[in-house]
């Protein structure tokens, strides 16, 4: 699959597509924990597609996990049975730790198993694309330093914080180049943690990373598609910037704004609430909303349909479904 000619033909197309970041139902539905998905590839692939054969996302996502490059470095890691790992403490703090600090192989702690996991699921779904995902260079410099200290860091020590985001950008290149070598067709990087900062601090810190990235893995074959649900309006430019092909907002934002800072050749995907409408919402609030901002978001043909970020374990079966009842409806509309 040419995944820019797929690009261009989701653009063109009158009806809207789906892309949800969405893997723990999956995992529910193989009977299996969150603990066990995320340390073997085999399980993580099966959840993606037991979800895949029940419900037509356009495209299936590998879980969004934040902490499999850190613990490569050699973070510390917690895993609870049924949430998504956390990295305990700071790895680095300091120039001499950071200097001393090794860019990993990529048979480090969980990388392996990952990897694993996008090939399986590209060997079983070759009818759409299926993108797998990695944390952001700023984000992974911030699990590294500690995000507090990075923030202070930025303004007290910015020399030694490049060198630290030039180590973790290096590691993301090779990273990404496995990742691509699985025969997936992109990659969603999670930048959270840029959103915390300007956008001209994101352009600097963030997007001159990411954008190295971008270049040297994005083709015909595979995209990025950069997610920083920590925008709420002040950094759009800098995701722009990264000149990743897809762009993926979460629900701080506005996502008629949104779409209005973005080039219309860019997929610009977002942004229902994965914990407030998903999880703690009834099915026809979140039959109402999709529908919103299905009709809100109408006369962009570059928007796909999207949650606002992962969506957490245990959201009722009934509310994806209206979800996509939702979408369904609005296509028959149209």
């Amino acid at each position: 699959m040419e995944i820019q000619k797929w690009l261009q033909e989701t653009i063109g197309q009158n009806e809207r597509r789906a892309i949800p970041i969405m893997t723990h139902p999956g995992i529910e539905l193989c009977g299996k924990t969150v603990k066990e998905a995320v340390t073997s590839g085999t399980v993580h692939a099966e959840a993606i597609c037991r979800l895949n054969e029940l419900y037509p996302a356009a495209a299936p996502t590998v879980i969004m996990d934040l902490t499999v490059e850190a613990e490569a470095f050699g973070a510390k890691v917690v895993f609870p049975e049924d949430e998504v790992p956390s990295v305990t403490e700071p790895l680095v703090s300091d120039k001499e730790s950071i200097d001393n600090l090794q860019i990993p192989s990529l048979d480090s702690a969980r990388i392996p198993e990952y990897l694993k996991a996008n090939r399986l699921t590209a060997e079983r779904i070759n009818d759409k694309p299926v993108f797998a995902g990695c944390i952001g260079p700023f984000s992974l410099a911030g699990r590294l330093f500690g995000l507090s200290e990075l923030m202070i860091a930025l303004y007290v020590e910015p020399e030694n914080i490049t060198i630290l985001l030039d180590k973790c950008t290096r590691f993301l290149i090779d990273y990404c180049r496995a990742i691509k070598a699985t025969s997936v067709h992109g990659v969603i990087m999670a930048e959270p943690a840029a959103g915390l900062i300007s956008n001209e601090d994101s352009i600097l810190y963030s997007t001159t990373y990411v954008r190295q990235v971008v270049e040297a893995v994005q083709d015909e074959n595979f995209i990025v598609i950069l997610h920083n649900c920590g925008n709420a309006g002040h950094c759009t430019d800098a995701m722009v910037q990264s000149r990743a092909a897809g762009l993926h907002f979460g629900n701080k934002i506005n996502m008629m704004d949104a779409l209005a800072d973005c080039p219309t050749d860019r997929l610009v995907m977002g942004n229902l609430d994965p914990v407030g409408l998903f999880k703690q919402s009834f099915s026809e609030e979140v039959y109402a909303a999709t529908m919103d901002l299905l009709q809100q978001t109408k006369s962009w043909k570059n928007f796909i349909l999207s949650t606002g970020c992962d969506v957490p374990p245990h959201i009722p079966a009934e509310n994806i479904k209206s979800f996509y009842q939702a979408l369904s409806d609005f296509n028959r509309s149209m």
